[in-house]
């Protein structure tokens, strides 16, 4: 039997360029060669795309960059079905039959190099081009997913030209949300660029942060709550994890380092939440997933209010870790699937959806 022909893309133009090459060594090292035929495609922060030949335990420490390459591209030509592998003035076809995009944030998991691959009629992992950009916008989110009934924090968008009357701003604001408010870029992942802001000065600050990352900022209330994380998986079907995972920062909030870079986190899973509980979030979790269009995969976290008065949903993530230590995996696993197994399945998923 032929095997199957995957092209894994790592790295990106992006803030998680350095979470992503993590994510695609642990997904590289646990692919099932016996069914698959790997093409590793690294994408440099400058945004060069390069075939990658070399060890895969070169990728995370970056030294797959100065090893010789050809240069690759995605053809939107339908009839190529996959890449552009150029040295020189040669030019080799590549045909590929899925994609796997292990890329986090912008240019990679918005809606961007969805749409390449849409164009290219090659099936890919992960959401498609209008619900990838849903979720990465989190104005969107918080407007498709409050119309379809889920409950979310309030919130209030702001952009540059906004901040020249912010004090205007700020008193709206204040009166409709309160401090402590959390400040972050509409699009940036992984807590990229966001604050909490505890008065009207540290507000002013934290907006100005946030546009540095996106041109609009979601400023949300403060939810007292508990972290708790579901993993969905699927497309016209999609089922919630069994079970949920919980993050306890140990810091104030959980920020990209607490995520990646230290260990200022503690994981628990499964949650330490009752069964009837777990049973909300997950049913949320694939509504949510539903009503916003999601197929493939996606992470669902929410807040757990501590006066025990319900769920708040806190955002989508469509294209979630996939590290040694990442929720998304743990999840499935916990749910019954090794990590090669789910792997096996997100590329299966792709395949038929097309």
């Amino acid at each position: 039997m032929n095997k199957i022909k995957v092209a894994v893309l790592f790295g990106g133009v992006s803030s998680e360029h350095d979470v992503s090459v993590v994510s695609a060594t642990a997904v590289l090292n646990n692919i099932p060669r016996e069914k698959y035929d790997v093409l590793m495609i690294g994408i440099t922060k400058d945004g060069r795309w390069l075939e990658y030949n070399g060890d895969i335990a070169d990728i995370a420490s970056m030294k797959w960059e100065n090893e010789p390459a050809r240069t690759a591209v995605i053809s939107p030509d339908r009839s190529h079905h996959g890449l552009l592998l150029m040295d020189g003035s040669s030019v080799e076809v590549c045909p590929i039959d899925v994609c796997f995009p292990v890329l986090h944030g912008k240019n990679g998991e918005d809606g961007t190099i969805q749409g390449l691959f849409q164009l290219a009629g090659i099936p890919f992992v992960g959401c498609d081009m209008l619900s990838s950009a849903n979720c990465m916008d989190k104005a969107l989110t918080h407007t498709v997913l409050e119309a379809a009934g889920i409950p979310m924090a309030k919130w209030h968008c702001v952009t540059m030209s906004d901040m020249e009357h912010f004090e205007e701003l700020a008193a709206e604001m204040e009166a409709q949300l309160g401090y402590p408010m959390f400040v972050k870029p509409a699009n940036a992942g992984s807590s990229v660029g966001v604050s909490k802001a505890k008065n009207r000065e540290q507000l002013k600050e934290a907006c100005f942060v946030a546009l540095k990352e996106d041109r609009k900022a979601i400023v949300e209330e403060f939810i007292d709550g508990r972290e708790v994380e579901n993993a969905v998986l699927g497309n016209e079907n999609p089922v919630a994890s069994t079970v949920c995972g919980e993050i306890t920062p140990l810091v104030e909030f959980y920020t990209y380092e607490a995520k990646y870079q230290d260990a200022s986190t503690e994981l628990h899973l499964p949650a330490k939440i009752s069964d009837e509980l777990n049973e909300e979030i997950r049913r949320t979790a694939e509504k949510a997933y539903r009503a916003i269009g999601c197929e493939g995969l996606s992470r669902v976290d929410f807040f757990v209010k501590r006066d025990g008065s319900g769920i708040i949903l806190n955002e989508i993530n469509t294209l979630p870790g996939f590290t040694s230590i990442s929720m998304y995996p743990k999840l499935r696993e916990a749910s019954g699937e090794s990590y090669p197994v789910l792997l096996d399945r997100l590329m299966t998923l792709a395949m038929e959806r097309k």
